[in-house]
């Protein structure tokens, strides 16, 4: 990749958020000093509703215009109103400057192109300080300005650029990411705004990547260079909980074959009612990875909402709606295996989800005080003797061939996060994969646990979490280790605390165990708005973050190897 041509509204600063919100109070004021009888807040109101029914695209004042029986000249009010040249109080957003300047030193050149009324983009440019980013900044005028395509062929032949090395970032699939495509061009999708939910015509027209954050875009070229794509970059990660979910979420930008390997020594809340009820594998870790595999953001919310759906009365209070649907597919599938694949199939997942073995086994702990725990529930039962080591209930637990098979296969294996003992230890402890994991010429990245969990990791500092990895796993197998670095507030440590939770430490042994390690910003912005995988915790890995940690590192790995 030679040059990236980006996008202004929505990819470089937030747009919607800002200016959309001033353009429609300030168009509202228009329809009712042109006579619309209502007020501003039921004016504001009609906007939303009609753009949010019928699209980003829609003509919004013309429909209004039809309501009320008015002309061309009321539309053409408000239409000057909406597009007004005011802009105030807009930045970019935190990562693109770094992410600019970084690109500018890899030696990239840099274009801005963006559409619309020239003043009021001029504008926007002088207020974001943009012009020291780009090697060339071109506005297009809506009015009298050249067609789009005319825009990117000008630039091509100016720089002497070849499409194939040029990438594409916007917000918009069916305009300035279509045409990137038609080019043939990369077209890079920035889910923000009106347009993140705006799908393709066809598959021709869908973007090759769609990021959350602009910081992703470096580590999405670097892997370009490599030949590494959705399509051909393979990610194995393995674990349960929810921590295994947030890591595949993040994942789904840089790959879409992604393969997750589940325990299923669940023995709690409803997988084990289910497990006891029905003698039936532990469904609930296959279900989280299932819905995060899931094709969109949207459909994943949705997801999640039915599949983690509790009833709280009658006789299936407590039970999770999603895990009875897994129930239901073994029954009629006839078996646990064929139950995840169906349910893949139904919920037309990217990906794979392997349980890491068939046979219904249960993860054990000898303690230190000699004594021993059966079953994942009481194995993490708070206030307990300290783990000395744990093991599977069963003398002979297999992992099916098509765990090994895509361990082989794998580019990335990604170890965790999640409980340290009973969400991925209990995985290593299955007949050959451990043995797969050592054999495998896959870059392998262990990711450290945030907080320490009651009854597991009491007093566990990062260093004892990799050498408890490395104790079942083996010397030398483990390539990479990532670990946070970045704290929360006082009173949210506090609050843990209160619960017997401890944030992991970076003790002064890191220096000694013999992996590199990586200590980053890993968490997730406590302050805004959770959707996915929350429990009860505060703290949590964030998922683009985790993600473009994991493939940069393998990128850096992979340029060392050749």
């Amino acid at each position: 990749m030679k040059a990236i041509i980006f996008d202004l509204d929505d990819t470089l600063y937030d747009c919607t958020g800002s200016l959309l919100e001033a353009s429609r109070k300030r168009a509202a004021r228009a329809m009712v000093n042109a006579g619309l009888p209502c007020t501003e807040e039921e004016a504001y109101s009609m906007q939303k509703e009609l753009s949010e029914k019928y699209g980003p695209y829609y003509p919004v004042f013309n429909e209004i215009s039809k309501e009320f029986n008015k002309d061309n000249e009321f539309v053409n009010t408000v239409l000057k109103a909406y597009n007004s040249n005011e802009v105030t109080d807009i930045q970019l957003f935190p990562d693109v400057a770094p992410t600019l300047k970084k690109l500018a030193q890899e030696e990239y050149k840099l274009f801005l192109l963006t559409t619309g009324i020239h003043e009021r983009q001029h504008k926007k440019i002088e207020l974001l300080n943009l012009k020291p980013y780009f090697d060339e900044i071109i506005i297009n005028d809506q009015e009298v300005g050249l067609l789009m395509e005319d825009c990117f062929e000008a630039i091509i032949k100016k720089h002497s650029l070849n499409p194939k090395n040029v990438v594409v970032v916007g917000d918009r699939v069916r305009e300035e990411l279509r045409i990137a495509k038609s080019m043939g061009m990369v077209a890079v999708q920035m889910l923000h705004g009106r347009f993140k939910v705006e799908s393709a015509y066809d598959e021709s027209n869908r973007p090759n990547y769609r990021i959350k954050r602009f910081f992703q875009l470096p580590t999405l070229l670097k892997l370009k260079d490599l030949e590494k794509t959705r399509d051909n970059l393979k990610i194995l990660a393995i674990g349960g909980g929810t921590g295994l979910p947030i890591a595949l979420e993040g994942l789904k930008t840089y790959s879409e074959k992604l393969t997750a390997v589940v325990t299923v020594t669940d023995s709690g809340r409803s997988s084990g009612i289910i497990r006891e009820q029905y003698g039936i594998l532990p469904p609930g870790d296959a279900r989280n990875c299932l819905v995060a595999l899931s094709e969109t953001e949207e459909q994943e919310k949705d997801l999640y909402q039915l599949f983690q759906y509790r009833f709280n009365k009658g006789s299936l209070n407590g039970m999770s709606l999603g895990n009875l649907l897994m129930a239901a597919l073994t029954d009629i599938t006839g078996s646990f295996e064929q139950a995840i694949k169906k349910a893949s199939k139904i919920l037309s997942i990217k990906g794979k989800v392997l349980p890491s073995t068939l046979t219904s086994t249960h993860i054990c702990a000898e303690l230190k005080d000699g004594s021993v725990v059966e079953e994942e529930f009481n194995v993490r039962t708070p206030q307990k003797a300290p783990i000395e080591k744990v093991f599977l209930k069963s003398n002979i637990v297999e992992c099916p061939p098509d765990v090994i098979s895509e361990i082989k296969k794998a580019d990335i294996i990604v170890i965790g996060p999640g409980s340290l003992y009973t969400s991925i230890i209990c995985n290593l402890l299955v007949g050959g994969i451990k043995e797969a994991l050592q054999s495998t010429r896959a870059v392998k990245i262990y990711l450290c646990n945030i907080v320490t969990q009651p009854g597991q990791t009491d007093n566990y500092t990062a260093s004892d979490h990799i050498k408890t990895i490395i104790k079942y796993l083996g010397e030398g197998v483990l390539d990479y280790v990532l670990i946070n670095n970045n704290f929360p507030r006082k009173e949210i440590i506090e609050k843990y605390r209160k619960e017997g939770a401890e944030i992991v430490a970076l003790d002064k042994n890191l220096e000694k165990i013999n992996v590199a390690t990586e200590v980053t910003d890993l968490i997730e912005n406590i302050e805004q708005k959770r959707i996915l995988w929350e429990k009860q915790d505060l703290i949590r890995h964030d998922p683009e973050k985790l993600a473009d940690s994991i493939c940069r590192i393998y990128a850096q790995l992979s340029l060392l190897r050749s």
